[in-house]
């Protein structure tokens, strides 16, 4: 089970290391260098953690290995450590991954539920977590479900996931499933899916994943380390996605077959936030 976690973590060159930490309300910021990562924890479970020691310096792998603690907080650490490798820009275009050198670029161009819907329509869709705006983008083109660990009102449950996920034609995975410990049953769980997507600002850029079953990995890239730093800390009162760009990095086998993509442009959303996935 742990195959994935330790293939993500062993990609980690060993001479990176911590330069910035911080665990915030909303997200929890690792800087290593020039790339920096965000993660969102879930805080149900409080076990003790891996480390009480110092991690500012220490080897960004093993601050990665954080995201296979059952302390879900201290994994959320692990997660953003991955991520201020995977998504730094300059490994993300090394990997494959395209993007704007521009500051602010125009997000709704890369969110994965508006570049979908032509192509889900009338199909059986699955989206685990709770994404704004998805009731309006999806439900009046497909048979569409939500599972959520919080339902809210005409949401499944998790243990829905055992039921709905094996019949999915397409599925959305939130990138918290990596922190909580259910990605690898969700990714057993889609199998059978044309389509599955990795969906979130914490979702790291790496190429592996797509070995796992993924086929599109639907993430961000912090090209403000310093801004994003504020943010994650609560200095700065402003949603994660002003400091850089949503971006989509497809596994090979998809790129000959690429999606017919629908722009809402009387939909209502904002710039900085189109769909506002967390």
């Amino acid at each position: 089970m742990w195959e994935l976690y330790d293939a993500l973590i062993g990609g980690i060159p060993e001479d990176y290391r911590v330069d910035e930490l911080v665990c915030g309300y909303h997200y929890t910021y690792v800087r290593s260098g020039d790339g920096s990562g965000v993660s969102a924890g879930r805080p149900y479970d409080q076990r003790m953690p891996m480390f009480n020691k110092n991690l500012l310096g220490a080897p960004l792998r093993e601050v990665a290995a954080c995201v296979k603690s059952w302390n879900l907080m201290e994994a959320a650490l692990g997660a953003a450590a991955l991520n201020a490798y995977y998504n730094n820009p300059q490994v993300a275009r090394a990997n494959g991954v395209e993007f704007s050198d521009a500051r602010r670029v125009e997000d709704r161009r890369y969110d994965p539920f508006i570049m979908s819907q032509n192509a889900v329509k009338g199909k059986k869709v699955v989206v685990v977590g709770h994404f704004p705006y998805l009731e309006n983008l999806l439900e009046p083109v497909c048979d569409f479900s939500i599972i959520e660990w919080d339902p809210l009102e005409g949401d499944y449950p998790m243990p829905a996931c055992e039921y709905l996920l094996p019949e999915a034609d397409y599925a959305y995975l939130t990138c918290t499933a990596l922190v909580d410990k259910t990605l690898p049953r969700l990714l057993e769980l889609t199998r059978n899916a044309a389509r599955v997507c990795m969906v979130g600002p914490a979702t790291p850029l790496a190429p592996v994943l797509f070995d796992y079953g993924i086929d599109e990995l639907s993430g961000f890239l912090i090209k403000d380390n310093a801004q994003a730093f504020r943010v994650a800390a609560g200095a700065e009162q402003v949603k994660i996605f002003r400091v850089g760009q949503k971006v989509a990095f497809k596994a090979e086998r998809q790129q000959d077959h690429e999606f017919c993509y629908s722009y809402q442009q009387d939909s209502g959303f904002t710039e900085d936030n189109p769909s506002g996935f967390l």
